[in-house]
């Protein structure tokens, strides 16, 4: 809990003990429980200033970017996935998995069947049990998926002074601001930390994470890595490609879903224009016709 969060719950306590101190020796039940109205209506009223506190002036929201994929007509960027994929095998790979993207996955989308084929031959998989019942190891196939970096999560605890890094197969859906919160995060380090932030050793401080002292060192700098394409790798251009890269991971059929959406959006105005017409064809009779009433005895 935060200081004045702290301090305000500690004044309430200290209103409640004077409140009920003053109205002990009161022998009137009706007289005696209203301290304890009033001091639960403060005790609440400082528990939501002490949340109002927590949420406003400590956790600091990422900007909104304006991504080539927002727009409804807009699709990813294929070249940024490839690279962002480049980005997280060589940096981000040896802490974070990705258990749900196989290779298979980046067929027809970043890579070619060939080149897909030559990263999965890259790592080497346990399989078996062959003929004799042994284990064996093997290069990976386009069905397998990207290798763990751990075995289980307390060997990732224990390499990381107790913090488990997390999936990133939809890392960019399980957290607030999507792509723009792990932007945000990848470009919001700083040196050194303001007065009253505390970080203990293994921790680096960033100004968008939550509390702002994060146990994951800086890993995006000039000269970390380069492009295939030749691309300048800054800071700005991996921590871009790789969420775009983590966009696509999180949801593969982006492109399909707005694609699909489109045509939708198509047949249903085709349709519309069709019943309205129809509409107005079955209904002109009535709605023009003029009645006329005649008089029995006239």
């Amino acid at each position: 809990m935060f200081p004045r969060a702290r301090l305000l719950q500690n004044a309430a306590k200290k209103v409640v003990k004077s409140s009920v101190a003053q109205h002990s020796t009161k022998t009137s039940k009706k007289s005696s429980s209203l301290p304890w109205v009033a001091a639960g209506a403060l005790a609440t009223t400082v528990a939501g200033a002490g949340a109002t506190l927590y949420a406003s002036d400590y956790n600091l929201h990422p900007p909104k970017y304006e991504w080539s994929h927002s727009g409804p007509l807009e699709s990813l960027d294929h070249a940024s996935i490839r690279r962002g994929y480049q980005v997280y095998k060589q940096v981000c790979a040896a802490c974070h998995s990705m258990e749900y993207i196989a290779y298979r996955h980046l067929v027809g989308v970043s890579h070619s069947e060939e080149e897909a084929k030559t990263l999965a031959e890259q790592i080497q998989v346990v399989d078996g049990p062959d003929e004799d019942g042994n284990m064996f190891e093997r290069p990976g196939k386009l069905s397998d998926y990207f290798p763990q970096p751990y075995a289980n999560e307390e060997a990732a605890r224990a390499a990381n002074n107790g913090a488990y890094p997390p999936d990133l197969s939809m890392i960019t859906l399980a957290r607030h601001g999507g792509e723009d919160y792990i932007f945000a995060l990848l470009t919001g380090y700083r040196e050194d930390p303001p007065a009253g932030i505390d970080l203990r050793e293994g921790q680096a401080y960033n100004v968008y994470f939550p509390g702002q002292a994060i146990g994951m060192a800086q890993q995006l700098y000039p000269g970390v890595m380069e492009y295939d394409d030749g691309t300048p790798a800054t800071v700005a251009q991996m921590a871009k490609d790789v969420s775009t890269f983590l966009v696509w991971a999180a949801e593969p059929h982006f492109d399909e879903r707005k694609r699909m959406g489109m045509k939708v959006l198509t047949i249903l105005s085709f349709m519309a224009g069709i019943l309205l017409y129809y509409k107005r064809h079955k209904w002109s009779v009535l709605k023009t016709r003029k009645l006329v009433y005649k008089s029995i005895n006239g």
